[in-house]
C-alpha cells in the first residue's frame, strides 16, 4: 500500500469507530417505559436516531441533520437544514421541535442526540433578532477566526434554544442526551453550543468576543447582548433532570487510527486531540515536528484549526493546513500528510480535505498554479481540486472534527 493509500485508510478508520451505527448501543440504556421522545440536532444526528431504533425499534421523535446527511428512520421525523450558516428550514424545523417538546410531561422520556453542527442547525434567534442578522453574524464569526468555543459562547447568549434551552423546553420531563464531542477539550456546553446544558457564559464575554476579533454585529443583536441576555445558568433547578453523556470523542479516533499504524510497524506520536490555533501557522509548527521525526512514524493530531479569511478563495481549516504543510515542507523527501475534517465536510464545502507528498508543489506548479498565492487567498479546495489530491468521502454521518496524520518514511 502506498503512502497515499495508507494515509487515506487511517483516515477511514477514525470515522468507522465515530460512526453511530457502531458506537452508540453501548451508551443506549434500555428503552424505558411510557412515553420516549426522540430529538436531536447535528451532521451525526440522524445516524444516531437511526442507532437508536437499532436497538428500541421505531420511537417518536424529531431530529434536525445538514442537507445531504438524512437516513431512513422507522418512526423519528428527520428533517435537513443549513450548515455552517443558519437558514429558514432550520428555523422552521427548530420551531416544531420545541412545539413537540411543549407536549412532554413529568413521566415521559426524552433522549437527546446531539453532535458538531447542531449550532447552526438549531435556529432560534433570541428576542427581536431576525434570521437575517444571525446569518449575517454567523458568516462574520466563521471569518474572523476566532475559535469555535467563542463563537458558539456568542452563539448561546442569541439563541432560544441554545445555553440549555432545549432542556428547558423539555421540563419537566427527564431527559438523557447523548453527546459525539467535535469540540476541543469535550466540553459538553460547547457541543452544538450546549443545548442541554447550563451556560457558564454572559453576554458582556459575548461582545468581547466580538470587539476581540473585529466582528461588527448588526445594531438589534448588539442591542441585545448590551441589555444583558436571558441566560440559563447551570444550577437552574429544570436542568436537575437531564443527564449529559459524551459517548464518543476524538481521542478514541486518533487511538484507532494509532492501532492500525502500529500493527504496520511504525511508531506514532499523538501531539494531542485538541489542538487549535490558525490553521496555517499550525501547519509550520507540524512541519517543524516532521522535519525531526525519524523515519517510521506517523505523527497523529486532532482538534479545531481556524481560518482568518484574507482572500475570496473555496478552502478550509483542513485544505488550508495542508496547504501550508506542503509550502514549509518544500517537498521534503518520505513525508506524506493528510488533513480532513470526520464530517466529511472542510469548510462549507463538500470536500473532507486533502493529502500532500513530497511531489505536491511540483505537481501544481506543473499545472500552473502558484502555491503561494492560493494560501494567501484561502483558496486550497482549488489548489487540491486542480492536482487531484482532495479527499472527499461525501457524508460520513458522524463528526469528532479534525483528523491529521503525518508519514515519515517507511516503516521499519
Amino acid at each position: 500500500m502506498n503512502a497515499d493509500a495508507f494515509l487515506r485508510s487511517l483516515f477511514a478508520r477514525a470515522v468507522e469507530v465515530a460512526d453511530p451505527m457502531q458506537s452508540l448501543a453501548a451508551a443506549l440504556p434500555p428503552k424505558p417505559e411510557g412515553r420516549v421522545l426522540v430529538i436531536g440536532a447535528g451532521k451525526a444526528s440522524a445516524r444516531m436516531a437511526e442507532a437508536v431504533e437499532a436497538e428500541w425499534g421505531p420511537c417518536e421523535g424529531f431530529v434536525i441533520t445538514r442537507y445531504g446527511y438524512a437516513r431512513p428512520c422507522q418512526g423519528i421525523e428527520i428533517v435537513e437544514a443549513s450548515h455552517p450558516v443558519p437558514d429558514a428550514a432550520g428555523e422552521q424545523a427548530t420551531k416544531r421541535l420545541l412545539e413537540i417538546l411543549a407536549t412532554a410531561g413529568e413521566d415521559d422520556f426524552v433522549l437527546a442526540l446531539i453532535s458538531g453542527g447542531g449550532s447552526a442547525l438549531l435556529t432560534a434567534p433570541a428576542g427581536d433578532i431576525t434570521l437575517t442578522e444571525k446569518q449575517a453574524l454567523t458568516q462574520a464569526l466563521l471569518a474572523s477566526g476566532a475559535p469555535i468555543s467563542e463563537i458558539n459562547g456568542v452563539r448561546k447568549e442569541l439563541s432560544a434554544v441554545k445555553g440549555g434551552r432545549l432542556a428547558v423546553a423539555a421540563y419537566p420531563a427527564r431527559m438523557l442526551a447523548l453527546m459525539i464531542s467535535d469540540v476541543p477539550g469535550d466540553r459538553p456546553g460547547d457541543i452544538a453550543s450546549g443545548p442541554t446544558v447550563g451556560n457558564t457564559g454572559s453576554a458582556a464575554q459575548a461582545l468581547d468576543t466580538l470587539d476581540e476579533w473585529g466582528v461588527i454585529a448588526p445594531p438589534a443583536i448588539r442591542a441585545y447582548l448590551e441589555a444583558g441576555g436571558d441566560p440559563v445558568l447551570p444550577d437552574d433547578p429544570r436542568l436537575a433532570r437531564v443527564e449529559n453523556v459524551i459517548y464518543a470523542a476524538p481521542s478514541q479516533s486518533l487511538a484507532a487510527a494509532a492501532d492500525l499504524a502500529e500493527e504496520q510497524g511504525y511508531h506514532v506520536e499523538i501531539l494531542g486531540d485538541s489542538i487549535e490555533g490558525e490553521a496555517r501557522n499550525v501547519a509550520v509548527t507540524h512541519a517543524e515536528i516532521a522535519n525531526a521525526a525519524k523515519p517510521g512514524t506517523l505523527v497523529l493530531s486532532g482538534g479545531e484549526l481556524t481560518v482568518t479569511r484574507r482572500g475570496d478563495g473555496v478552502g478550509g481549516p483542513n485544505a488550508e493546513y495542508a496547504l501550508a504543510l506542503a509550502i514549509e515542507l518544500q517537498g521534503a523527501a518520505n513525508i506524506h500528510a493528510i488533513a480532513c475534517d470526520t464530517d466529511g465536510v472542510d469548510g462549507a464545502a463538500e470536500v473532507a480535505g486533502a493529502v500532500i507528498g513530497p511531489d505536491t508543489l511540483a505537481k501544481a506548479r506543473a499545472a500552473g498554479i502558484d502555491p503561494d498565492a492560493a494560501l494567501a487567498n484561502n483558496d486550497a479546495h482549488s489548489f487540491f481540486a486542480a492536482i487531484d489530491d482532495q479527499v472527499v468521502p461525501g457524508p460520513t454521518l458522524t463528526n469528532v472534527n479534525d483528523f491529521r496524520a503525518i508519514l515519515v518514511g517507511p516503516a521499519s
